[in-house]
């Protein structure tokens, strides 16, 4: 069965995006970017909010038609457009190629996206992320703290209730940019 995934950055006072939207404090250099690349082309699909899927899809389509954007940058166009999207989203009315609107979190909808044939689902996003949080989906984790304090804006965990979730750490890896991934799972 796949796994839900929930991969972000965040500062290390754990904001995955400042006051006003602002993500220009994260590190992305080629390194990071090219392990990114590995994780993301592995995933049978993203799972993304409105908000996170229109940044991307305003982008990442053609990104690698332009020569300043060579290298990993080039490399993700290709896998953005190959992987599987899924849109959640009340509003929208149509999305891009390789893409569907899901309009609500259900969690017996989540189940049977898990249950599908496919590689892992990478969750992105600040809001979707909180709803997956909030029905208890999220079946591991692979965070990039950013050796940034960025002091407000959106928390990566917001206040969810419902007592402690434990945890096992499979792994860590720090890059040359101080950036550190540590990826989690449900025992």
């Amino acid at each position: 069965m796949r796994q839900i995934i929930l991969m972000m950055s965040m500062s290390l006072d754990g904001y995955v995006e400042g006051p006003d939207r602002q993500i220009d404090w994260a590190l992305v250099d080629d390194e990071v970017h090219r392990h990114l690349n590995e994780e993301a082309r592995a995933m049978g699909g993203f799972l993304e909010g409105r908000v996170t899927y229109e940044l991307m899809e305003d982008f990442w389509p053609t990104a690698d038609a332009d020569p300043a954007n060579a290298g990993p940058m080039a490399e993700f166009a290709a896998i953005w457009r190959d992987t599987p999207k899924y849109v959640y989203s009340r509003t929208l009315r149509q999305v891009g190629d390789n893409a569907t609107i899901v309009r609500d979190v259900l969690p017996e909808e989540v189940a049977a996206l898990k249950a599908a044939p496919g590689g892992d689902l990478g969750v992105g996003g600040a809001g979707l992320a909180a709803a997956f949080l909030a029905h208890d989906l999220v079946d591991a984790y692979r965070i990039y703290v950013h050796p940034v304090r960025i002091g407000r804006g959106t928390p990566l965990f917001p206040h969810l209730g419902g007592g402690p979730v434990p945890l096992r750490l499979e792994g860590t890896h720090t890059f040359g940019n101080g950036v550190v991934q540590l990826r989690y799972t449900r025992p």
